[in-house]
């Protein structure tokens, strides 16, 4: 197998000879780490908990685990899963690489659909699957959203959508999820959407593909999936607490599958995760965080807000050289978009991830807006 360097392994040999100003303290605008502290009531119950460090987890999750994130999506979303439509994962991560493997095994030619520009564990798992890759590319013209080609889905096997969009931010309406789950269907491909954004939103919460899936009369969730996480919402990547729901036929097999993995967080971080999916007030508190830092893009650089997610996906000339100029004259990183796309998709962008507290937020975009001034 040959896989692409990641995005930020191709930053840091871009900026390598780079010298960036000294009088100015660094700041990091390139990864999708929150840089808020995770809530102290999660540590807490992480603290309390410490002692089972000497048991061995369950693959499956632990009952309240599982029980804390059923809910979470009924609460979220209005559906309500059985006990097979949900297996708990590590983050969404480890699901988003091996869940393609399991699905596409056994097929001679396998074919995969996701968006371009994208995350790139989606072109990992592609490779990782012996799969062929079929672009959903994400222009200005169609709203960065993933057009419908009935002649490219009835190829497919597997097709993977990511709304709200890491790079983009944009947000794909009931309506067009519901079209999406429909094709699923009728081409007989399971679709999954990457649903780890979806709770940081500026306005009206994002919808699920479940609901798409309920809307389009696919009440079983039959080749439909989501995977979503605690990271974002809970500013806690490092428990490594996510889920895929959907169609039970295929999740009850998957789980058989991930019991040879051993892909499983500890307990006490299981029993921490459960709390915090328990939890909305943490993270409205995380939202209006980023509403905030959206606020002082649109005051100091005169964007919009995204609809979700905490990226801005900003329109450049050349987005390795303003990533490499801007680090020198005013060290801020920030990631070319063309390190996140393939065949020229997200050439001239460049994603800046609004992780930041409100300062940092304040500091490294007023330099950014000096940078594109000329100053």
């Amino acid at each position: 197998m040959r896989f692409q360097p990641y995005p930020f392994e191709k930053l840091n040999t871009l900026l390598s000879s780079v010298v960036p100003n000294s009088r100015l303290k660094p700041l990091l605008l390139t990864i999708g780490e929150p840089q808020f502290e995770t809530p102290e009531f999660i540590r807490e119950c992480f603290r309390k908990n410490s002692h089972l460090l000497n048991k061995y987890p369950k693959i499956a999750g632990e009952g309240i685990l599982r029980d804390a994130q059923i809910d979470f999506v009924r609460r979220r979303f209005g559906v309500s899963l059985q006990q097979n439509e949900l297996v708990t994962t590590l983050g969404t991560r480890e699901a988003l690489f091996n869940l393609p493997q399991f699905l596409l095994f056994d097929k001679p030619n396998p074919v995969m659909a996701y968006p371009n520009p994208f995350y790139q564990i989606y072109e990992g798992a592609a490779i990782a699957s012996r799969a062929k890759s079929v672009y959903l590319n994400l222009t200005a013209q169609n709203g960065f959203k993933p057009e419908i080609d009935e002649n490219i889905l009835k190829e497919c096997d597997l097709v993977i959508l990511n709304s709200p969009s890491n790079p983009t931010a944009s947000v794909m309406s009931l309506e067009e999820l519901k079209k999406w789950a429909e094709m699923a269907l009728k081409y007989n491909f399971v679709l999954i959407n990457d649903e780890c954004y979806s709770e940081i939103y500026c306005a009206a919460p994002p919808h699920s593909l479940l609901e798409a899936s309920m809307a389009a009369g696919n009440k079983n969730f039959k080749n439909i999936l989501i995977l979503n996480s605690i990271s974002k919402r809970s500013c806690a990547p490092s428990l490594r607490s996510g889920f895929a729901a959907g169609d039970g036929d295929i999740l009850s097999e998957y789980a058989k599958y991930r019991t040879y993995s051993g892909c499983a967080a500890g307990v006490p971080m299981q029993l921490a995760a459960a709390e915090a999916w328990n939890s909305e007030r943490h993270v409205e508190k995380t939202r209006q965080k980023y509403m905030k830092n959206f606020e002082i893009a649109k005051e100091i650089l005169g964007v919009d807000k995204s609809e979700a997610t905490f990226y801005i996906w900003l329109k450049v000339e050349n987005d390795e050289e303003f990533a490499k100029e801007l680090y020198e004259k005013k060290n801020v990183k920030v990631l070319p978009g063309s390190y996140l796309g393939r065949k020229g998709e997200g050439r001239g962008y460049v994603r800046i991830a609004l992780v930041l507290e409100e300062s940092g937020t304040k500091e490294a975009l007023t330099r950014i807006a000096d940078f594109i001034k000329g100053g």
